[in-house]
């Protein structure tokens, strides 16, 4: 692949050369890349997953940029800024100072709204805070006061989160025939707790064996609400052959418990089962505002900032038109409007700025930034965007176009890791990474105008980008039942009553925000006709590098079984404990199995360096002694998927699990390759990887009798294309087909037309999202759903079925 000449010198010796150029790249499985792009245009990264078009663009150009950047920060102040390392690369030319503009959500709480992420909130409380109408005498408020996320601000009720939790009789205790022995008090904890609490209730002098209804009501409402908390000796009663002594038991209400147990544990099981025990209703205080009373006093065009803040941002641009109140307004509502426009331009007007994070898509979140990013005003950088297109409507790309375009008018490069075929053919510069994933690609195969990758017969991209032939025709699979969902009233859904159809392959449309993930959520197995459900997620397989794929699957510990039957393992005495990173005995003990150590740098950023012991091998000498078929545990750890199905071809165990990987085209990762490593759309197909193991034609349903009736799973996945190529979408569609041919049922939330053109069934929803949404606009065979006409989908399901 050869980069564009650079350009001749002139009589001075300088030269404008127009292009970013990159050197010697090997970060990765990056082969010494050599590629140039140009600044200023639209360059769209592309390739399979794990080909490396994201190690090139940001792994490699991004972080060189920002490298770059921070060199230029004084060294005290560097160490304050979580920095990347520097990449591998021999050299990188003519690059200017980069943004990273990423698809991935964090996890923001019910604080987090669209006006915190916009930053409109902030220019909103500016507005109250210096041109709000104030009471008669009362003093200007600093506009942390119009903030719920501030103690100047915040409500002391419910300490601005608007929703105080509240518990009765009825909740505590639902069966008040039974005893308090008999586990009357269903909020108390399970187990030892449990007991404890009422060997103290009866040591208290309580009757612990009348059932609850016939106990005073002056002595329930102790029980389950006092907030004394009395410490008492406890006997327990004795019980064969164990020894129980006296011990000082303390006394915990059943409303201090749930409540202490919401407020402060960490783990989520434990809260979920407090909240049940409790409702929530609007603060009494401020009403659900959030707010203190003298915030909510300050007005402008005669409404509160709660009140701005719950329209929706049509209406509040067309409020702060039309209000007048003096030159400082003016200014201040200029900068509003000038703000809010970019939100209104991405289609998301129907959004308020109260709206919290939680509950908005993760396609709204994504244009949220963007929008925030046109704002900004910046000229002279790469922005370099991450699959901004994932999560996204075919309709609501077609906005995200014009933003990008706009990012580029103002003097900007846009750099994009993309697979819509939409945003491919409609960039300046193509750059195609390839051929396949993992030490199968990592080679450009194509730098240059998008339509030059036709002549690149190698490309997995250029079929699906010039083969624009219509979808094969398949006979569309009858439905064995429906399901019953609704109705539904949450968020934009008001009484919702859907019809999914089982046996077959569904797909649930419609634009961002019309309720499509909502609806999905209220699939449970507690419906009927609901034998078995199983939810495949983007969610991460694991939080630390500690949990990988090997760990996840069940591999490992198959892997650990083999070495531990090793002759030198048993004759050590070896047992699988041994072969564990996780535990001491056979791991390296100065990283503590991690295979790197954090390194001090005094005014530099702390780095990480391979353990200096194991050398990244995370175990010690001893253990890295066995060997399985002349490879150690390190090594087979260190094996690709694909590497691995053929070195345990001969064991079945490890073979079903690699080659349900291998159907799923995870073939190019590691044994053991750190869970924080992957993106959604790997441990979503890992998790799929994993039930596809275990999965069968619909078999025998335990305890059926005679009937031959057979359980049969519903599979319900959101967006499972998010992030994938079309040649690895195919891949999936194949596994998921198949489980649909043998007999279960598959449920997707789906932007891409190609998946929905093959469904079976079709429910979109829409027309439009927030309260333009929430409706099922059209359902059914696709063609007959395209052919309706009706909602966004129609237009684009329609070329995607050749129509």
């Amino acid at each position: 692949m050869r980069s564009p000449a650079r350009p001749a010198t002139d009589p001075t010796g300088q030269a404008h050369d127009p292009f970013v150029r990159v050197t010697g790249a090997r970060e990765h499985n990056l082969r010494g890349v050599d590629v140039a792009v140009p600044r200023d245009a639209l360059a769209v990264f592309t390739g399979v997953s794990g080909s490396g078009k994201s190690s090139l663009a940001f792994g490699t150009i991004y972080a060189e940029a920002q490298r770059r950047y921070f060199e230029s920060v004084a060294p005290y102040a560097r160490r304050l800024i979580h920095q990347v390392g520097a990449p591998k690369v021999a050299e990188i030319t003519g690059l200017p100072p980069a943004v990273s503009l990423e698809q991935r959500r964090s996890s923001p709480t019910s604080r987090s709204s669209v006006g915190t992420v916009t930053t409109l909130s902030n220019s909103l409380r500016m507005l109250f805070s210096r041109a709000g109408t104030y009471p008669a005498g009362a003093a200007r408020l600093d506009s942390d006061a119009f903030s719920p996320n501030t103690t100047a601000g915040a409500c002391p009720e419910c300490q601005g989160l608007g929703r105080v939790h509240r518990t009765d009789e009825d909740l505590l205790v639902p069966d008040p025939s039974l005893s308090i022995r008999e586990g009357a008090i269903a909020a108390w904890p399970g187990a030892w707790q449990g007991k404890n609490l009422r060997d103290v209730l009866d040591a208290l002098g309580h009757d612990v064996d009348r059932p609850w209804r016939e106990l005073a009501a002056r002595d329930r409402h102790w029980i389950l609400f006092t907030d004394e908390q009395p410490v008492v000796t406890v006997h327990p009663v004795r019980e064969a052959n164990r020894i129980q002594r006296p011990y000082q038991g303390t006394y915990m209400s059943a409303h201090r418990y749930v409540m202490k147990t919401f407020a402060e544990s960490r783990s989520a099981a434990l809260r979920a089962k407090a909240e049940r025990f409790l409702t929530a209703t609007d603060c009494p205080v401020c009403g659900g505002s959030r707010l203190r009373p003298e915030s909510l006093a300050v007005t402008f065009a005669g409404r509160t900032i709660a009140e701005l803040a719950a329209l929706p941002l049509d209406a509040l641009a067309e409020l702060l038109r039309s209000a007048d109140g003096g030159p400082t307004a003016e200014v201040l509502t200029s900068d509003l409007l000038g703000r809010i426009g970019p939100v209104i331009e991405l289609g998301l007007g129907y959004l308020s700025l109260d709206r919290t994070a939680p509950t908005l898509s993760a396609g709204e979140l994504q244009r949220l930034r963007l929008a925030t990013q046109l704002r900004s005003g910046l000229f002279g950088v790469v922005y370099v965007l991450d699959e901004p297109s994932a999560g996204l409507h075919p309709a609501d790309t077609e906005a995200l176009l014009t933003v990008l375009d706009r990012l580029k008018a103002a003097g900007n490069s846009v750099f994009v890791v993309e697979h819509h075929l939409d945003v491919m053919r409609h960039a300046d510069w193509l750059v195609d990474v390839g051929p396949y994933a993992g030490e199968h690609g990592g080679r450009v195969l194509h730098s240059g105008p998008p339509e030059g990758l036709a002549e690149v017969a190698e490309s997995q991209t250029r079929r699906f980008l010039f083969d624009t032939g219509p979808a094969p025709v398949r006979a569309v699979r009858e439905p064995s039942g429906w399901l019953k969902v609704g109705p539904v009233t949450r968020h934009n859904l008001r009484g919702l009553t859907a019809e999914l159809p089982l046996g077959v392959f569904t797909a649930v449309t419609g634009v961002s925000g019309s309720g499509k993930s909502t609806l999905l959520g209220e699939v449970t197995d507690r419906l009927p006709g609901v034998e078995r459900l199983v939810t495949v997620d983007q969610k991460p397989i694991g939080r630390t590098p500690r949990s990988n794929l090997a760990t996840y699957t069940g591999l490992f510990d198959v892997v650990r079984r083999l070495f531990t039957a090793t002759e030198e393992a048993r004759a050590r005495g070896y047992k699988a404990g041994r072969f564990s990173f996780n535990v001491p005995g056979g791991r390296c003990e100065t990283c503590q199995g991690e295979g790197f150590v954090s390194v001090e740098l005094l005014f530099l950023p702390s780095t990480y360096a391979p353990c200096p012991d194991c050398h990244g091998a995370r175990y010690n000498p001893r253990t890295l002694e066995v060997t399985h078929r002349g490879l150690t545990i390190a090594q087979v750890l260190d094996l690709t998927v694909e590497a691995a199905a053929e070195f345990f071809a001969d064991t079945p165990a490890a073979a079903r699990s690699l080659r349900a990987l291998l159907d799923v085209g995870l073939g190019y990762l590691r044994l053991g390759q750190p869970a924080t490593e992957l993106s959604g759309g790997e441990a979503q197909r890992i998790k799929l990887a994993s039930e596809l193991r275990g999965a069968s034609p619909a078999r025998a349903k335990p305890g059926a009798r005679g009937s031959g009736r057979r359980e049969r799973t519903l599979y319900l996945l959101d967006e499972p294309t998010t992030g994938l190529h079309p040649a690895d979408v195919e891949v999936l569609l194949r596994q998921l087909h198949g489980l649909v041919d043998a007999g279960h049922s598959v449920v997707v939330v789906e932007h891409d037309m190609t998946v929905v053109a093959g469904a079976d069934w079709v429910i979109d929803l829409g027309p439009g999202g927030g309260d333009a949404g929430g409706r099922i606009v059209a359902a059914g065979p696709p063609r007959e759903v395209a052919s309706a006409g009706a909602g966004r989908t129609a237009p684009y399901l329609a070329r995607a079925l050749g129509g």
